[in-house]
């Protein structure tokens, strides 16, 4: 695919984060001072409270795993430590967190299937057999450094199943306080399903009208004299059809989840997950010339004879031990790796030679497109992490305060092989013909190796009843070495980054609360390691993106709601110079991205005997644009490409009082024009879709079993969903056309 081939062919151009020296001692300074002052508040906690505490012997415990129906309602965000135990309607952030009950509703499969619960994030690369690429607040999410897993860091290069998945955490804005490197934008976390306390024995069935077959399993429950001990285990088997022709593929995934409780004080848990996923991807569109083509999303340029799959395979698990002092501070020790191994393999169409003519950016005006044989085999990455986090509660006379101190370690190392990147010949869109082969390595890839050691301190302060404050730094120190396959172009370095996050709340009410925030997210760069560079392989400074946020967030009788404005400007680097010749061209950072917005949120209880409606909406509108450029002015005041104006999500459901357990849903999506082209030139147009469906509950024998009918654009509207630009190329991505889905899951 575009996106990742050219990571490889051209990785020394888009590799690493951008960065700037950062005192050290500022950041000793900071979290000395959070030792202090927690240190300080502990010696000024009224002599009652010591002595209630030592007469009553205050029992250590650790505090119950809450699972909730509408878990943006009360729950905490398990991975944004900064807010501890807070609910997520009482923290100065923007997050959603979308359950598995919303997933299964809509037989959710990938992360960009998640985009319809959330206006702020949209499609950013996303197409059938690859790996996820999603945008929040218009910002494409580094794959790299923006997602976790059970709060850790993890690779995103890979396709993540979602069928062992308790929730997704979706954190919007800059993450500097969760992550030492990160682009802007926010943050995915994947949270794994834990043990039951109830036996729970699941069988889930679902067909598509394409052909794809899916059968699940979801079993968990305790055991022990005192149900010390539990597990869940997850199991999918799935053949994957896809409406665009030579795209049939297969995946699986098992996974396992323990606990062990092995007092009141502490619990020792342990999972893992082995997932593999075969499927040929399916190459996005471009423009003919300066021509907007019609969308077909039936085609596939992927489609010759020696076309092979995207092999995805990983193992990933986490262990965690937890364990309670008193009953108001606990630590826990975790560790987590990641093995992931990929076959990347594709026929793909890049720019079209037509006489003395060259596109670089597009295909010719008549459909001719120049295909190469792209093949990238046995790309092997590993992540290792390790964290040591203390949190508690200080309760003085003068202010309550919610500390947390941690340390993470984490380690990157990828290793690629030789890659074949070869001209096959001339394609068009209208006529496939059969291109030759040419599987020869000809190309080098780029091997890289990183260790960082983040140190942080975050901690809330209650002043009155209704007021709060919120304060938060990370230190990081980082090393990054990269070298091409063949022994060349090698960099090297050190940096030491830090970044803060500050935030003051008031609760306006009891249902009431208003907030502002300010936060930042650091990344880190090096110039290439290429002759024409006059500053090969040097570290720049660092690119600190900032953001300010401020917000309300309430109820009103039925309706949850939020409203938020964020302001994200983000510092960018470009190359100035021919580029064409030894020592022309100098990486720089180049002026800034800056995208402002208003999100609002709506949501009602989940559908009941009382209740029988349920909305949940969203609508984001950014103004996103290019400013301060000194490479190319031109693009100043532009917007973006591939960044929607607003966006619109709705989700309805409505339960029929007179037949109980059937509700019917629907799902409408809504997305403001893109940018195809840098200068704006060209925009694919707004889209709109709506989804329908129905679920019934029933009894069949003793077990409750749930039929679902659903069919996404169910108008079969033809239309481009997304137009990422990469790498000086235009890709146009249709949206799926009419498609319908039945399930049936029987709880034993």
């Amino acid at each position: 695919m575009a996106l990742h081939i050219h990571s490889h062919t051209f990785q020394d151009n888009t590799k690493q984060f951008k960065k700037k020296p950062i005192n050290i001692a500022v950041a000793g300074v900071f979290i000395a001072y959070g030792a202090i002052i927690n240190i300080a508040s502990i010696a000024l906690l009224p002599t009652h409270a010591f002595a209630q505490n030592t007469e009553n012997k205050a029992i250590p415990t650790l505090k119950p795993v809450v699972v909730s129906a509408n878990p943006n309602d009360g729950t905490a965000i398990s991975g944004v430590s900064l807010m501890g135990d807070a609910p997520l309607a009482r923290t100065p952030i923007s997050a959603n967190v979308i359950s598995a009950e919303q997933m299964e509703a809509v037989g959710a499969k990938r992360l960009a299937d998640l985009s319809k619960f959330d206006a702020s994030v949209s499609d950013a690369y996303n197409t059938a057999g690859y790996w996820d690429y999603v945008t929040v607040r218009g910002f494409v999410l580094d794959n790299k450094y923006n997602f976790r897993r059970e709060g850790l860091p993890i690779s995103a290069e890979t396709f993540i199943a979602l069928e062992n998945k308790q929730s997704v955490e979706i954190l919007k804005g800059t993450t500097g306080i969760q992550a030492g490197t990160s682009a802007p934008g926010g943050l995915v976390n994947y949270n794994v399903k834990r043990p039951t306390e109830a036996d729970l024995r699941t069988v889930r069935l679902e067909a598509t009208s394409y052909g794809s077959l899916l059968a699940a399993v979801d079993l968990g429950g305790r055991a022990g004299e005192n149900k010390e001990f539990g597990y869940r285990i997850n199991a999918a088997a799935e053949k994957v059809d896809s409406y665009a022709p030579a795209a049939t593929g297969k995946r699986q995934l098992l996974a396992v989840a323990t606990d062990w409780r092995m007092s009141k004080d502490s619990i020792l848990e342990a999972e893992f997950e082995y997932s593999k996923r075969s499927q040929p991807s399916v190459p996005g569109l471009s423009l003919t010339g300066n021509t907007l083509p019609a969308p077909n999303a039936k085609l596939n340029i992927n489609n010759q004879a020696w076309s092979q799959p995207v092999v995805l395979e990983g193992v990933t698990g986490t262990v965690k031990f937890e364990q309670a002092i008193n009953s108001n501070w606990r630590w826990s020790a975790q560790a987590g790796t990641q093995t992931l191994k990929s076959q990347d393999r594709v026929a793909f169409p890049y720019g079209c030679t037509d006489g003395n003519n060259y596109y670089a950016n597009t295909y010719c005006p008549n459909g001719n497109f120049d295909l190469y044989d792209f093949r990238s085999d046995n790309e092997n990455r590993s992540t290792t992490s390790a964290k040591l986090e203390i949190k508690g509660e200080i309760d003085t006379q003068f202010v309550k305060i919610n500390p947390t101190l941690g340390i993470l370690v984490n380690r990157v190392k990828d290793r690629f092989d030789m890659q074949a990147y070869n001209y096959s010949g001339v394609g068009n869109l209208n006529n496939f013909v059969a291109l030759p082969a040419d599987a020869t390595l000809t190309g080098e890839n780029t091997n890289r190796d990183e260790r960082s050691t983040e140190l942080y301190v975050n901690q809330s302060h209650q002043w009155t009843e209704s007021f709060s404050t919120w304060a938060g730094l990370r230190y990081t120190r980082l090393s990054r070495q990269s070298v091409r396959t063949d022994g060349s172009r090698a960099t090297d370095y050190t940096q030491n980054l830090s970044t803060g996050f500050v935030a003051a709340s008031y609760q306006i009410n009891p249902a009431h609360m208003a907030y502002a925030s300010f936060g930042q997210g650091v990344e880190s760069e090096v110039a290439p390691g290429r002759s024409r560079y006059t500053n090969a392989g040097e570290a720049l400074p660092a690119l600190t993106s900032k953001q300010f946020e401020i917000g309300v967030k309430g109820e009103l009788e039925q309706w949850r709601w939020t409203a938020a404005w964020f302001d994200i400007t983000r510092p960018m680097f470009g190359d100035l110079g021919s580029c064409s010749n030894t020592a022309t061209c100098t990486r720089q950072v180049d002026g800034t991205a800056q995208h402002s917005g208003v999100e609002l949120t709506l949501a009602t209880p989940a559908a009941s005997a009382t209740q029988p409606w349920h909305v949940d909406g969203g609508v984001t509108v950014i103004n996103a644009k290019r400013q301060g450029s000194t490479i190319d002015a031109s693009q100043n005041g532009l917007r973006p490409t591939n960044v929607p104006d607003w966006i619109l999500r709705l989700n309805a459901a409505y339960k029929i009082t007179a037949v109980p357990g059937l509700a019917l849903n629907g799902h409408l999506s809504h997305e403001g024009k893109r940018a195809v082209l840098p200068d704006n030139s060209i925009n694919i147009p707004a889209w709109t879709r709506l989804d329908l469906g129905a679920s019934y509950v029933t009894k069949v024998g003793n077990s409750k079993t749930t039929w679902s009918f659903g069919v996404e654009n169910v108008l079969n509207k033809s239309y481009f969903k997304e137009s990422p630009y990469q790498f000086s190329h235009v890709y146009l991505f249709p949206g799926a056309p009419r498609t319908a889905r039945l399930s049936v899951q029987i709880d034993l």
